[in-house]
C-alpha cells in the first residue's frame, strides 16, 4: 500500500497477506484525490471520516495530504490493529481509530464531518442504504462531500444528493453532496406531491 501524496508521499505499508480488504488500488485512489482536489480543500482545516476503513489506506492519505482530523471505523480486529500500528508509525496525532460496527457508529456519532468515504464491502446486503443512513444522520457539516466505493452493479444515480460517478475498472465511486439548492429543490418537489 503507497501513500500517493503528501507529506507522507511514497511510504509503503506492507499489507498482510492474510488480509480479507480489497483495498483501493493506487490507480483508482489517486483518480479519486484528483477528483477530490476540485471539491474540498484537505489543508484547510478539514475532518474526514473513513468508514470500512480496511487497511487505512484512505485515512493515511487524507492525513498525508493535510486534514487536521481523521476518523477511521473498523469491525475487523487484526486491521483495526493494522491502521493503528501505520499511524504510530507516521506519528500522526490525526487520526483516531475506533473498532467497531460502521452501522452502530453511524447511529450514535455525534460529531460532524467535512468529508466522508465509505468502502464498504462489493456484497454487502445493505450497501444500497448507506447514502441514505448517511444523510438522515448528524455526520455531514454543510457542504459536506460523501463518497461511496461500491461494485458496478450498484447505480446511486436517482438519489437526491448524487453528484456524479466514476469508473475505474472494477472500482466505482459515488459522490454525493447536500447543498442549499439541493435541500430546496427536494422541498419544492415534495410540496408539489
Amino acid at each position: 500500500m503507497r501513500v500517493i501524496s503528501g507529506i507522507y508521499k511514497r511510504r509503503r505499508f506492507d499489507i498482510p497477506k492474510t488480509f480479507k480488504a480489497r483495498p483501493t488500488t493506487d490507480f483508482s485512489k489517486e483518480s479519486l484525490f484528483n477528483i477530490l482536489n476540485a471539491y474540498i480543500d484537505f489543508e484547510a482545516d478539514k475532518t474526514a471520516l473513513d468508514l470500512f476503513s480496511g487497511t487505512g489506506g484512505i485515512s493515511i492519505e487524507l492525513i498525508s495530504r493535510g486534514c487536521s482530523r481523521v476518523v477511521s471505523v473498523e469491525k475487523d480486529m487484526a486491521h483495526h490493529a493494522f491502521i493503528t500500528k501505520i499511524m504510530h508509525e507516521v506519528k500522526t496525532d490525526k487520526s483516531f481509530v475506533i473498532r467497531g460496527d460502521v452501522f452502530r457508529f453511524i447511529k450514535n456519532c455525534r460529531e460532524q464531518f467535512d468529508f466522508i468515504f465509505a468502502d464498504p464491502p462489493y456484497d454487502l446486503e445493505n450497501l444500497t442504504d448507506i447514502p441514505a443512513l448517511i444523510f438522515n444522520s448528524s455526520l455531514l457539516k454543510e457542504n459536506a462531500l460523501f463518497v461511496l466505493e461500491h461494485g458496478k452493479k450498484n447505480s446511486f444515480a436517482d438519489h437526491p444528493y448524487f453528484l456524479e460517478h466514476r469508473s475505474y475498472g472494477s472500482v466505482n465511486f459515488s459522490f454525493f453532496r447536500k447543498s442549499e439548492s439541493s435541500t430546496a429543490t427536494i422541498e419544492e418537489e415534495q410540496k408539489v406531491e
